[in-house]
């Protein structure tokens, strides 16, 4: 089966598998998926990740982040913007997620990048994801 939005299955693929407490999770790889694993490994939301073929398909197998106390580093991951319902944003406007604590992704014309970045680009775009 298909999904209608991919980077909400994504997203919640990487949810169930933190609180299962699983190391690893594997997801379809695609570009706008890839630029957002990326975000989460700078933001040191996520260990690693590597792209992987396995039978002929392209994966990105993620490696989950856990403290001492073996408590997840990502407490929540919620897509902002769905097929139904685009949600944009100014540069001016974009939302700070947990006081400043936590990360929004934005889609923008120069790429997909954080909130921080894209305020200091002065470029907007649509809200994918935040992360805390």
């Amino acid at each position: 089966m298909s999904a209608s939005d991919p980077v909400a299955d994504m997203l919640t693929k990487i949810r169930n598998a933190v609180m299962a407490r699983h190391e690893k999770v594997d997801i379809p790889a695609s570009k706008l998926k890839l630029e957002i694993v990326k975000i989460l490994k700078t933001e040191g939301y996520i260990k690693n990740f590597k792209k992987v073929q396995e039978d002929g398909k392209n994966t990105i197998r993620i490696f989950l982040k856990y403290d001492d106390k073996n408590e997840p580093v990502i407490h929540g991951i919620e897509k902002i913007s769905t097929p139904g319902r685009r949600v944009y944003s100014g540069y001016k406007d974009l939302p700070r997620v947990r006081n400043g604590y936590g990360s929004v992704i934005v889609s923008t014309s120069a790429g997909v990048t954080t909130g921080k970045k894209a305020s200091e680009k002065m470029v907007g775009g649509e809200l994918v994801c935040k992360v805390w």
